[in-house]
């Protein structure tokens, strides 16, 4: 008798109701920020606070109930690939903002010792 192995991918096994519950939280959470900015019931600082962290839920909404990414062992190379992509991308936006905000500084001329044709312009 030949012996089957079988090696589990780490792919996740959802449900119609799994996809239902993680469609309404998106919408949810992508309705409350809207809400927030059109009915101006917060503060400009609380409001750019509150769209990034619901933001962030939306996020972590997305690959749990979506992607089906969890804590488990199964998935600690998927998740290993997620936080390593993080990186480079944070890495490559603040390394690109760290440049224009650099190249900025560096571009600012004084009005005062510019010639007249950049004066009026400024």
């Amino acid at each position: 008798m030949s012996e089957q192995t079988v090696q589990s991918t780490g792919a996740g096994h959802a449900s119609l109701r799994t996809y239902v519950i993680g469609f309404l939280l998106a919408i949810g959470l992508t309705l409350l920020p809207f809400a927030l900015v059109m009915n101006g019931w917060l503060s400009w600082t609380a409001t750019v606070v509150s769209i990034f962290t619901l933001a962030v839920v939306q996020i972590l909404v997305h690959l749990h109930y979506f992607l089906h990414l969890d804590g488990s062992s199964a998935q600690r190379w998927n998740v290993m690939a997620l936080v390593f992509t993080g990186i480079i991308v944070l890495i490559l936006v603040g390394g690109s903002v760290w440049i224009m905000f650099s190249l900025h500084a560096r571009t600012q001329t004084d009005a005062m010792h510019a010639p007249p044709a950049v004066q009026r312009l400024a």
